[in-house]
């Protein structure tokens, strides 16, 4: 097998798992209702069992960290990915408060070894091509997004059981991607891990800081429109109850169309100008929803959110690969526990502001806390970077250093 057709294989089946992944996630999250109702989860409770999830996935990001050191990233995404998918159907197989607690930790823990080793391989690839393709694997997960939402829907209209709902998306999916991992490819596996094993260095995690403060923000504002679109739209706005599910939708679409065309931006004009323009359309998406009219209005504004933040986190994790070459490994796994940081925060963040003063001005604290990515935007180039491959380098500002630069911030 040449290394072209290894890299091929390795980037189509990694951008696969991606796309199980955005299906699992949303089979979850958009039935919690149903789930609350399955085991009596009172709703002073339900919070409780929400945040168990995002804090056992960071944990195990940590963990992933030094596990991946011994064994590989491939090796980690080949067993969780499975793992994932088999605690999703146990949180639908469940009849008491305890299967649902152990379901959902089972989840939790397995889930953020999957987002860590997802994106390490995803960067490691990128290095290998020499070119953006962050983008697109993370635009396969909100296909998948799309895909696991529409089937929840279906699920509900037709008053499935959660079992049977979450039953044909294991069957068929489990051992696809079960099947794919044998094309991971991970190009630390074949190269020497001392840089590795010496993690980020002295000084290596205030490097870092900045973009870990860019993936919380950037989740900030992912996790208000998640959480409080459908809300804000019927209950702020005055629209229908059918019209306030589409918001989401929306978002998710514009999201996926955005990861889909954004590494032809990155190759084109640079990652740094790339996510100044990201953020600031995402301002300008929250200052139309705080000051929108009408729902229409408020839809127009949950459109350029899905438009601006898409690109924020996938070139957070490439920007962290091209500052730390030689531990890229290490340092996705600190950056990913900020991934579950800002979803922590931004629900009760902007509900308890909301509560307290107005949903309108809520929605200027995420708009404030995203225009925080302007002040680090210099983090996500280098000084002279240039792509890897032959044909396609470029001159000047306008290339991309995809993880062969220094430590320049």
């Amino acid at each position: 097998m040449t290394a072209d057709v290894r890299l091929r294989r390795g980037r189509g089946s990694l951008g696969f798992s991606f796309f199980v992944q955005g299906v699992t996630f949303a089979l979850l999250v958009t039935r919690i209702p149903a789930i609350q109702d399955r085991y009596g989860i009172s709703d002073g409770l339900l919070p409780a069992f929400l945040a168990a999830v995002p804090i056992l996935a960071g944990v195990s990001s940590v963990a992933t960290e030094h596990l991946v050191k011994r064994v590989g990233a491939a090796t980690v995404l080949r067993w969780a990915q499975p793992l994932v998918l088999l605690a999703l159907l146990g949180v639908g197989a469940g009849t008491q408060m305890w299967h649902a607690a152990l379901a959902l930790g089972a989840f939790g823990l397995s889930v953020g070894a999957l987002d860590a080793s997802m994106n390490m391989l995803g960067v490691s690839l990128q290095r290998a091509y020499g070119r953006s393709i962050m983008l697109g694997f993370h635009a396969a997960y909100s296909l998948g997004g799309i895909v696991g939402a529409s089937a929840a829907w279906a699920g509900a209209h037709w008053h499935l059981s959660l079992f049977s709902s979450y039953l044909p998306a294991v069957v068929v999916l489990l051992p696809l991607a079960f099947h794919g991992s044998r094309f991971y490819v991970d190009q630390q596996e074949g190269e020497d891990r001392a840089a590795a094993e010496k993690g980020l260095g002295a000084g290596g995690f205030r490097l870092l800081l900045p973009l870990c403060m860019v993936m919380a923000c950037a989740y900030i504002g992912d996790s208000t429109v998640s959480n409080w679109s459908a809300k804000y739209l019927q209950d702020v706005l005055g629209s229908s109850e059918q019209l306030a599910t589409v918001p989401y939708n929306v978002y998710m679409v514009t999201t996926l169309i955005g990861r889909a065309v954004g590494d032809l931006g990155v190759r084109r004009f640079g990652a740094v100008a790339v996510v100044r323009i990201g953020t600031v359309v995402a301002a300008g998406g929250f200052a139309v929803v705080a000051a929108a009219p009408g729902a229409w209005t408020g839809m127009l504004g949950f459109t350029l959110l899905g438009i601006g933040l898409c690109v924020i986190v996938p070139q957070t994790f490439a920007a962290a690969g091209r500052l730390f070459p030689g531990a890229s490994d290490t340092a996705i796994a600190r950056l990913n526990i900020f991934n579950y940081v800002g979803f922590l925060i931004g629900s009760p963040l902007v509900g308890g502001i909301g509560d307290a003063w107005s949903y309108r001005g809520a929605m200027l604290v995420p708009m404030a806390l995203v225009l925080v990515t302007l002040l680090h935007a210099r983090s996500f180039g280098a000084e002279g970077a240039r792509y890897g491959v032959g044909h396609e380098r470029r001159s000047g500002d306008r290339a991309v250093d995809v993880g062969r630069g220094g430590n320049e911030v």
